[in-house]
């Protein structure tokens, strides 16, 4: 199976420490967000990643180069301006798509989680799969509700979904290149009830601010599970 990593966005939100560096390269436990994310992928058999890059790209592909140092192969899909969510696994399509319309899996390059990426191996969904988590204090109203497996709108207990998917490429069937969110693909899709998903309780941060960054680098140097 083939992986995404979402490392294109501008940081706003992290700066100043993303005003010369790229939000996936910042730093906690010791190594750059995005190489927890390259460890965890390698270790569960994603061995052909594509990374999407768009501010300081060529930082992010100087640091990691072709992947060779994890045991993978990486591809860079590059945006001039950058795409959103959606637009930016639009662009991706030809390096994540076999032709035969397998899922691949996609993970946002901000978080930072525990989950064994091994656990999608082998899940077919139907448009798409989505991992989903308790929600933290600051999105307490969450994004989605699990009702039986299938992810739907509305529901009493919304969830907050991680950044973690598996997609099928037939997802984006028919849409124009150009800049568009992710989340009104996904709500379609569910009202076409072809969502699953699954409630993941283990460890999970939403790095968005230099405070969430700063406690999780303290929780991993202790020997925390974030």
């Amino acid at each position: 199976m083939r992986a995404m990593i979402l490392a294109a966005g501008l940081g706003t939100r992290m700066r100043p420490l993303t005003d010369h560096c790229p939000k996936p390269l910042l730093e906690a436990g010791g190594k750059p967000l995005i190489e927890h994310h390259l460890e965890r992928l390698a270790a569960a058999g994603f061995d052909e990643l594509v990374i999407n890059t768009a501010y300081r790209g060529a930082q992010l592909e100087a640091a990691l180069g072709d992947g060779a140092r994890w045991g993978v192969r990486i591809r860079y899909s590059r945006e001039g301006e950058p795409l959103e969510t959606g637009g930016g696994i639009r662009q991706a399509l030809p390096l994540l798509d076999g032709g035969d319309d397998a899922p691949f899996l996609v993970v946002n390059g901000d978080i930072w989680c525990d989950y064994d990426f091994a656990a999608l191996h082998g899940r077919t969904p139907e448009l798409a799969h989505l991992v989903l988590v308790d929600n933290p204090s600051h999105h307490s109203d969450g994004d989605f509700a699990l009702h039986q497996e299938r992810v739907v709108v509305e529901g009493e207990s919304r969830l907050t979904f991680s950044g973690i998917s598996l997609l099928r490429p037939s997802l984006f069937q028919g849409l124009a290149e150009g800049a568009f969110p992710l989340a009104p693909l996904l709500r379609q899709a569910m009202a076409q009830r072809a969502v699953s998903g699954e409630h993941y309780r283990g460890a999970w941060t939403d790095v968005g601010t230099p405070e969430r960054l700063a406690a999780l680098d303290t929780s991993l140097r202790r020997g925390g599970r974030g």
